[in-house]
């Protein structure tokens, strides 16, 4: 099935839940959709809302959306299916603050759950309902590597995303025998505006890296090319990232607590090749001698320098006593 039916007079519409989100809208910009296509951008800036359509090559129209409005999420997501329904969805909403933050004040840790998991999940159920009585429809939801196993450095972000991750698998599961279909991408470190300021990590990727990969996987060729009915499920960005996964979940619990950031193998062995090529350091006395003849600060040079005889120096050896009736050893 192609990603967007070809019916004659068939316009397509894509749903951005998130509608300022960079990696979002570098994935509707990658998106090969049909000219005349309908972009709807769902956020709560208007005026950003308006500028960010300026970007695309589509018919763009904005509409009011809060992540954290569940109460509204319903009725959102019938006036927007409304009767020509949605080709695709792409649930981006999202938000980052720093684990400080969130503990001097813990409002902010529910808001970013709300944002990053209780909002998608009410608004993709409604969307899913919908969705599944028409039988038709893609979803996209952004998940993150930092769901596999989250880190102490940012444990509610993880622990959010975990969440969502799990809920969009289990939402495939359930609309599989509808046709309705769910990728879930799970990018790494994405340098952003919402990761500015912050050291970028290994196999770190950019917001035209992770769209380029979703739309190469919403491709009609690339959903298993020849093979009726194999799909790709899940997009790793960097694709790397699917082999460090495995082994993410491997790291002993201990270790994984001194883990600062997660380093790439090819850092590992440059890190381990700087201090292979590293001399080694002079071993130095800490036994303090007293100034004489070719001692340092004395004037006299290493060819002045005189040394005691090495039996003068070396301490006198107890004997002992020998036994009684055998003549004593000399030397």
């Amino acid at each position: 099935m192609a990603l967007f039916p070809n019916e004659a007079g068939h316009l397509p519409r894509i749903l951005l839940l998130g509608g300022t989100s960079e990696i979002g809208l570098a994935i509707v910009s990658a998106l090969r959709a049909p000219a005349g296509s309908e972009v709807i951008l769902a956020g709560r800036d208007e005026q950003r809302l308006a500028a960010a359509g300026k970007t695309l090559p589509y018919r763009v129209r904005t509409c009011r959306y809060d992540a954290v409005d569940t109460g509204s999420h319903q009725a959102f997501a019938d006036e927007v299916y409304g009767t020509r329904g949605l080709d695709l969805v792409i649930s981006a909403a999202g938000i980052l603050q720093p684990q400080q933050d969130l503990e001097r004040d813990v409002r902010r840790a529910a808001t970013m759950i709300e944002t990053n998991f209780t909002g998608h999940v009410t608004t993709l159920l409604a969307l899913a309902a919908r969705m599944r009585a028409s039988r038709r429809g893609t979803i996209v939801v952004l998940s993150s590597v930092a769901a596999v196993r989250p880190r102490k450095f940012n444990p509610v972000y993880g622990a959010a995303k975990a969440g969502l991750d799990a809920f969009a698998r289990g939402l495939a599961d359930s609309l599989h025998p509808s046709g309705v279909r769910v990728l879930l991408v799970r990018p790494g470190f994405v340098t952003g505006r919402m990761t500015a300021g912050m050291p970028p990590a290994p196999l770190a990727t950019t917001p035209d890296a992770v769209g380029a990969a979703v739309a190469s996987a919403l491709d009609r060729r690339a959903l298993g090319g020849r093979v009726p009915g194999r799909r790709r499920a899940v997009v790793w960005v960097p694709a790397s990232l699917a082999g460090l996964a495995v082994a993410l979940r491997l790291v002993p619990r201990p270790l994984w607590r001194r883990v600062a950031r997660l380093r790439a193998a090819r850092g590992q062995r440059a890190l381990r090749g700087a201090v292979a090529a590293r001399p080694a350091p002079m071993a130095t006395s800490t036994r303090s001698r007293p100034p004489g003849p070719g001692s340092r600060g004395s004037g006299t040079g290493q060819a002045g320098r005189t040394r005691p005889p090495r039996a003068a120096r070396r301490p006198a050896r107890r004997r002992r006593p020998a036994p009684p009736g055998r003549p004593a050893r000399r030397r």
